[in-house]
């Protein structure tokens, strides 16, 4: 069979987080929901799929099967069993690439082509290529140079970065997850535009929809004339969560309302959390500021649908998933004017864009719509409408064009969907 009928052995490569991994910790976010709904979308269709992550706990099996029979996930033994530092990851690459080439060999098994997610598997994803002459696909969901200028604190090492432009140099197609990153893989990269292609994250509608406020504030025990912001996202200094406790400070028509922080685990950098605890209490709003921690995605949607805004104030974000994630529950999102975030969230029509990463700007916008409830109902109507292109359904289909695309010749005509 060839063409749409052919079904594809697919080797998805993430190295330092496994798609299983509980959501909110340290290294854990929009990269291992792509890496989870994408796989289970291609099993769906009957592609075989088997994501090789690091193994991380010695008494988890080698396979567990991820959503179909035909999509599993395999832990590969690269350095000691337990959570390791970023900066030890890359010690282990050898180990883990010998580890998938073993496992595939014992398996009997030839794929079709290999996508990697993020730098680690990235660089393994390039040895693999040449090894089983096959094409490589390369996301690298956050860029060390854009990270490294998005912050003055933040400074990727050097070797990261060396090794982002081999991949971008090398690789047979890069994914992009919107076009200002393909215009930083271009500018500060020197890719070929020929050979990336942009797919935007996509969002589990059926799973994320608008829940009635009441209802959702009820089961999570909040009152129904709070007035509430809702962030979520990993706690570190990059998602700008100083920003938004700067910003609730200065609310003037809600002097009262109140902020949920989701996001942080046990891994969380522990100076970060106790930085934002004491800067609440410098603001004066300690104990309008509740720090939840991670919570199970299932439950996401409750607190989208139970808060007023969602603020995502990041300094960098190449998805934007969480906007996505509040716009599919109809509530309007004010967001840096960033990265994915810049494709995702329509200023003006389901939400804000702020251009400027600092607490007054956010507090403005903050004030007008938590003063206006007809404003948010209307911003969070034309969100939930604005996010149905995103269905995960799509954005496999625009992936498997260009599977076919490396694989078979054939023009990747499912990118078109995703064409502004």
């Amino acid at each position: 069979m060839t063409g749409r009928d052919t079904m594809y052995r697919i080797a998805v490569l993430s190295y330092h987080t496994s798609p299983l991994a509980p959501l909110g910790g340290r290294d854990t976010g929009g990269l291992n929901v792509y890496v989870r709904e994408l796989t289970r979308e291609l099993a769906e269709r009957g592609h075989h799929v088997d994501v090789f992550t690091r193994r991380t706990d010695p008494d988890a099996p080698e396979i567990v099967a991820i959503a179909a029979p035909s999509a599993r996930l395999v832990h590969i033994a690269a350095g000691p069993p337990r959570e390791l530092e970023k900066e030890a990851l890359p010690t282990h690459l050898d180990a883990f690439e010998a580890g998938v080439a073993a496992f595939a060999e014992r398996e009997r098994l030839a794929y079709d082509v290999l996508h990697s997610h993020y730098w680690l598997s990235g660089v393994v994803g390039e040895r693999l290529k040449v090894r089983w002459g096959v094409p490589h696909i390369a996301m690298f969901h956050t860029l060390g140079e854009v990270k490294s200028r998005a912050r003055i604190s933040e400074r990727e090492p050097a070797p990261r970065i060396e090794a982002e432009r081999a991949i971008v140099r090398n690789a047979d197609r890069i994914v992009a997850c919107g076009r200002d990153e393909r215009q930083l893989l271009m500018r500060l990269y020197g890719a070929d535009p020929g050979r990336i292609s942009v797919v935007p994250c996509g969002v589990n509608l059926d799973l994320f929809q608008p829940i009635a406020k009441a209802e959702a504030r009820h089961q999570l025990g909040l009152r129904d004339d709070d007035r509430i912001l809702l962030f979520v996202g990993r706690i570190e200094p990059l998602k700008g969560v100083d920003i938004l406790l700067g910003a609730a400070a200065q609310l003037e028509a809600e002097p009262d309302c109140f902020v949920l922080v989701i996001g942080g685990d046990s891994s969380a950098r522990e100076g970060e959390m106790a930085h934002l605890r004491d800067l609440a209490s410098q603001l004066g709003i300690a104990e309008r500021v509740s720090f939840l921690g991670a919570v199970d995605h299932e439950r996401l949607p409750l607190f989208y649908s139970a808060a007023d805004v969602c603020v995502v104030p990041s300094f960098y974000e190449s998805f934007g998933l969480v906007a996505l994630e509040a716009m599919a529950c109809g509530t309007p999102v004010v967001a840096s004017r960033v990265g994915g975030l810049i494709g995702t969230v329509r200023d003006g029509e389901t939400g804000y864009l702020i251009p400027w990463r600092c607490p007054e700007p956010f507090a403005e916008r903050l004030d007008l719509l938590l003063g206006n409830e007809e404003l948010r109902r209307a911003f969070g109507q034309s969100a939930r409408e604005a996010v149905q292109r995103y269905r995960w359904g799509n954005v496999a289909e625009a992936v498997l064009a260009i599977y076919r695309e490396l694989i078979e010749g054939a023009p990747a005509k499912g990118r078109a969907a995703f064409r502004n």
